[in-house]
């Protein structure tokens, strides 16, 4: 998944990057608020980590705007701020999860496992798709207790897909979901993956709707 990291203290944000990676998430990683994204699309991002206290503004009003633009991708604001009030007005303004610093980094990665799964609808760790199980954090997928073998773009797909519990993810949101960092993988390439994905899960467990994108069949 992708995550994207707006701190600008360097030390911080070098082991953040790095944990993250380890994590098995990619990031993309900002110091400022100008250099922040006007708006937050909901296809380029999984979740946002913001820090209140920036050179050039404040994580709260950047947050702020983004929920009244509608944007709903999960934000876990980091703060030196510990007041009660601050942090209740840190959530009434939008934010899913609060990190006071100093922190432990395995404490903010938990949390953020936490809202990744709740946007998922997932209960744990194990993701309960009928009879496939994903387990993300170990990157273990099983269908009827027997783990596969599925390539990193085949893993990817099908982890985006469960993210949405059978709603339709549009072709080319699917595509860029597949390259956060760069352009959208090339529809040839990823009908492909998602032909030998379909093939290793059964083809009945991927829908397409025709010229719109595709789902998880999740019964």
């Amino acid at each position: 998944m992708h995550i994207l990291l707006i701190e600008d203290d360097l030390d911080l944000g070098r082991a953040l990057q790095a944990a993250l990676r380890i994590d098995g998430h990619s990031s993309e990683w900002l110091r400022r608020v100008a250099d922040a994204p006007p708006r937050l699309d909901d296809t380029a991002q999984d979740a946002v980590l913001l820090d209140q206290t920036l050179p050039d503004g404040n994580g709260h009003e950047l947050l702020t705007r983004w929920r009244r633009q509608g944007s709903t991708v999960p934000v876990i604001v980091i703060t030196a701020r510990s007041a009660l009030s601050e942090r209740l007005a840190g959530f009434d303004g939008g934010a899913d999860d609060y990190v006071v610093k100093p922190f432990e980094i395995p404490e903010l990665l938990a949390r953020l496992r936490s809202v990744l799964r709740r946007c998922a609808q997932q209960a744990s760790d194990l993701w309960q798709l009928g009879d496939l199980s994903i387990e993300p954090r170990r990157r273990c997928v099983r269908l009827n207790d027997q783990e596969l073998t599925l390539s990193p773009r085949e893993y990817q797909l099908l982890l985006e897909l469960a993210r949405e519990r059978g709603g339709v993810v549009a072709k080319r949101a699917l595509a860029q979901r597949m390259e956060p960092l760069g352009e959208a993988l090339d529809f040839g390439a990823l009908e492909v993956h998602l032909a030998n994905l379909r093939r290793k899960i059964g083809p009945e467990r991927i829908g397409t709707m025709r010229g719109v994108g595709y789902w998880l069949n999740c019964t």
